[in-house]
């Protein structure tokens, strides 16, 4: 009996160091001859969509079984329609990365209607980069700096995407906290159909634009001075921009510091950031990590977002999980504030 035992103990054993070593091997194969998509929550030719093909074009190497990854369009609602397929459709296998606006998350804090998602249960794959966010105004408006605009007799037409977008919070924030002129048209799917709508005249400008966006897509025409930039709401000045005031210069509050500090500067710390469904297997969160990091220090990689002009400033899944945590640490009064201003 004792014999018997002993036996099926070191049987046991055994097989648990079998089965543990199988583990890598096991997750190394799942990926092969698989298909990664990034679901990005935008129309084609935006900033967010020439992020998500320049990773996708490289990621798949530092993946073990060098999957294909492919990048598919889901516009609508400001990205929301992505960022709950994500969360609510989408299968936690390790073969969906969501790319939605970080403003989403924001709209989750202040009790938006339509989100059925919840950022704190995703997992975070990383970030390239984060959102330097500009206003940017057709030279017909006659405007050309900040002050002009403040003491704007007529409210400037503004294009943006939906509720819960860069496009449509950030112009609504600067309206509030420094009574900044503006009128708000909402529903284009992304920001290459603004940009148009901006150059055609339809409308005067836009106001949540990356400068990654803007010096990737619309070089030419702040160039030629066809769009000025007019204001850049950020902690501080980006090194291109060291002329281009800081929308929070403005505010004559601590309340109206703290609209602008929370309702535009933390999200745009995560705007780019990649998701994945919550309940995805940690050893694939992980591998996908890695490999993303990896990806943001290829040279190839690297040498083809320098020639797109992408700025790659990387955040890890880990560091972009904490960002969100720490936004929902906000002040009630603020939160209700900002649900105020944003309703």
């Amino acid at each position: 009996m004792h014999r018997m035992l002993i036996r099926q103990l070191m049987l046991a054993v055994a097989f648990l160091l079998f089965a543990a070593s199988e583990v890598p091997a096991a997750t190394d194969e799942f990926y092969k001859g698989k298909v990664i998509r990034i679901i990005v929550g935008f129309s084609a030719g935006g900033g967010f969509d020439t992020y998500a093909r320049s990773v996708s074009r490289h990621m798949g190497k530092y993946v073990p079984g060098n999957p294909s990854i492919i990048v598919e369009n889901m516009p609508g609602a400001g990205s929301l329609i992505a960022a709950n397929h994500v969360f609510r459709v989408a299968k936690p296998d390790g073969l969906t990365i969501g790319a939605f606006n970080g403003n989403q998350i924001l709209a989750q804090l202040i009790g938006a209607q339509g989100i059925n998602f919840d950022a704190r249960t995703m997992e975070w794959m990383g970030a390239p980069g984060y959102n330097h966010d500009l206003c940017v105004l057709n030279q017909k408006t006659g405007i050309t700096n900040a002050e002009q605009w403040l003491a704007s007799k007529t409210p400037i037409k503004l294009s943006g995407s939906a509720p819960g977008s860069t496009t449509d919070d950030a112009p609504k924030v600067l309206k509030e906290a420094i009574g900044l002129p503006m009128r708000l048209v909402s529903g284009y799917k992304g920001t290459a159909d603004m940009r148009v709508a901006v150059e055609s005249g339809e409308v005067d400008g836009l106001c949540g634009f990356s400068w990654v966006s803007v010096r990737t897509t619309w070089r030419k025409a702040i160039e030629s001075g066809q769009v000025n930039i007019i204001l850049q709401s950020a902690p501080k000045a980006h090194p291109d921009l060291p002329k281009v005031p800081l929308s929070i210069s403005f505010a004559k509050s601590a309340e109206a510091r703290q609209l602008i500090e929370t309702g535009i500067h933390q999200p745009s710390q995560v705007t780019y950031s990649y998701s994945l469904p919550p309940a995805t297997p940690k050893d694939r969160v992980q591998i996908l990590r890695q490999a993303f990091l990896q990806t943001v220090k290829d040279p190839e990689f690297l040498k083809e977002a320098a020639k797109a002009n992408l700025e790659i400033v990387p955040a890890s899944g880990e560091d972009i999980a904490k960002l969100i945590e720490q936004m929902f640490k906000t002040p009630p009064a603020v939160v209700a504030k900002l649900k105020n201003v944003l309703r």
